[in-house]
């Protein structure tokens, strides 16, 4: 009887024992306990923007400027020696430079603006070489369209008859004034016929460069003679001309 008590108690404490450890590994560990309450995660700093990259600005080239010490240099031609002009007491406006073609003419033709006193040889692409230009009264006195007739290399002046009348000091050179740096022609002349009859325009160069850009009491259409010559070389026989 004993036996068998003391056989149930043991059988039964091993029960509870089984239990307990049975129980011991179904909780969770304190720990788990801890951080099924986990903190909130600490925020993060946005990274740093970067500042935008600017593009490089397009790198303009400037067009070269004039060579007007060459343009103007003095030139020994046709036996004849041309001084230089001082370009730097010139305004810059009747100095030789390529410019947009402000005409609508065809290239290969000249136009002569006597408001602005410029004279453009129309070149291809929309552009124009522009040169100053004096006028006298005859360069105020026909208007319209015709020819470069021909053309002369140190051409001989002869002054008009009306001219001699009004300064009979002309009267010398009635037969006409021989070729020269003092010669009111200059170094070249361009003679201006329309409808095959001479308009007495002449486009010419001149030993007065002073006179370029303005108005003067005589002659027509007048250049600085290293201009004329650029403009000589240029132009063909029979090249259309406007005058405005």
């Amino acid at each position: 009887m004993s036996f068998a008590v003391s056989r149930r108690s043991l059988l039964t404490g091993l029960s509870l024992i089984g239990v307990s450890t049975i129980s011991a590994c179904a909780q969770l560990p304190r720990q788990s306990i801890s951080l099924a309450s986990t903190p909130a995660p600490v925020p993060l700093e946005p990274a740093p923007e970067k500042a935008p990259i600017e593009a490089a600005a397009p790198e303009t080239v400037s067009p070269a400027s004039p060579d007007y010490a060459g343009m103007y240099s003095a030139v020994e031609d046709g036996g004849h020696a041309l001084p230089a002009i001082p370009f730097a007491k010139v305004d810059g406006r009747f100095l030789r430079q390529i410019v947009d073609d402000p005409t609508g003419e065809k290239p290969g033709t000249i136009v002569v603006n006597t408001t602005d006193k410029h004279l453009y040889w129309v070149l291809e692409d929309g552009k124009a070489m522009r040169y100053g230009v004096g006028l006298g009264r005859q360069g105020y006195s026909w208007k319209g369209r015709a020819i470069v007739q021909w053309k002369r290399k140190w051409p001989t002046w002869t002054p008009p008859s009306a001219m001699i009348r009004r300064d009979p000091k002309l009267e010398k050179w009635r037969q006409g004034m021989q070729p020269g740096v003092s010669n009111p022609l200059g170094s070249r002349a361009l003679y201006i016929f329309k409808d095959g009859v001479d308009t007495l325009y002449r486009i010419h160069g001149s030993p007065d460069w002073k006179s370029i850009g303005k108005s003067a009491s005589s002659g027509c259409v007048r250049m600085f003679n290293q201009d004329v010559m650029d403009l000589y070389d240029r132009v063909p026989g029979k090249t259309p001309l406007l005058v405005i």
